[in-house]
């Protein structure tokens, strides 16, 4: 029997469908994720549990991704957090790195390479 606490991963995403199928994937892998449809939702949780890792959509309605990451490194103590994006782009590469992002990927992207980077950080 396993007490190996469980990975707690932040989904913030508008895109309903892809917050649905992340869940899925994060939860068969034995993680637990919390999905919220924008960074201004995730700001007001005050109730989340603490966060091994997040995983924020770089465009949402609203604040972004990359300002969301911007408020949490301001504050100090955050966990470290992947970029997911269908706008995937040069420019926006270089502002996520230049926030301090692990990972980065496109939504596109492999589901298992998500849950890798995911372990790593978490792990």
């Amino acid at each position: 029997m396993s007490t190996r606490t469980p990975i707690y991963v932040a989904v913030v995403d508008d895109d309903e469908s892809l917050c649905r199928s992340l869940g899925r994937l994060l939860r068969a892998a034995g993680m637990q994720p919390v999905t919220y449809a924008s960074a201004e939702d995730f700001l007001a949780d005050t109730k989340h549990p603490g966060f091994d890792c997040l995983v924020l959509d770089v465009k949402l309605g609203g604040m972004s991704g990359i300002e969301l990451a911007r408020r949490l490194v301001a504050k100090g103590g955050h966990a470290p957090f992947i970029f997911i994006t269908a706008h995937d782009d040069e420019e926006t590469r270089v502002e996520a790195q230049a926030v301090g992002c692990t990972a980065y990927f496109r939504k596109h992207d492999p589901g298992a390479d998500v849950l890798a980077a995911i372990r790593r950080l978490a792990g």
